[in-house]
């Protein structure tokens, strides 16, 4: 097996997921979700059948409900590092035509502070726009400064809209976001 010598970028890429990432997909979220949620989510609620995930992941890879759902993969030579979903915005004061959402960009506990998040940001805008939407929005937890700060840095700004997530269902367990926005295209 040779070794390729190119730098510390040569064996890292973003693509768009096939249906054979389910499995990998899910496995980053599953060992993700915990952190994600750390403080927020009782343990018990946290998913962790790799399996059961991954059967959601092949169904929405395989039929989506929108030809712009889009799943992207971060990969380490062929191994998944983290994912990240855009689609068109769901939020009533949105525009589905023109405004995009990035609803997740999870990366592997163990892979962070290696610039996937940021090759991922990238390869959404840049899917985004292809899709032809002129602005994105995102929500992110109101505690979340890492992550905040993460997209501020790219240029992404709040947009003033708030929302309270009820994470169990009973509304005893409930999140707070706010939603952040940039230009594209």
């Amino acid at each position: 097996m040779s070794h390729s010598h190119g730098g510390p970028t040569a064996d890292v890429s973003v693509r768009v997921a096939w249906a054979d990432d389910a499995e990998s997909i899910a496995g980053v979220q599953v060992r993700a979700w915990p952190d994600l949620y750390a403080g927020l989510l009782p343990a018990d609620l946290l998913p962790t059948d790799v399996e059961a995930v991954a059967a959601q992941w092949r169904e929405a890879l395989a039929r989506p409900a929108d030809a712009r759902n889009r799943v992207l993969v971060a990969l380490e030579r062929n191994r998944v590092v983290g994912f990240a979903l855009t689609s068109p915005a769901v939020d009533p004061d949105c525009d589905p035509v023109a405004d995009g959402e990035l609803s997740e960009v999870t990366l592997d506990p163990g892979e962070r502070a290696k610039g996937h998040g940021s090759r991922l940001l990238q390869a959404a805008v840049d899917t985004l726009a292809a899709d032809r939407f002129t602005r994105a929005v995102t929500w992110v937890n109101a505690e979340d400064d890492a992550l905040r700060g993460f997209l501020t840095d790219a240029g992404w700004a709040p947009d003033t809209a708030h929302r309270e997530l009820d994470l169990d269902g009973t509304g005893s367990t409930t999140v707070k976001q706010v939603r952040l926005h940039t230009a594209i295209g």
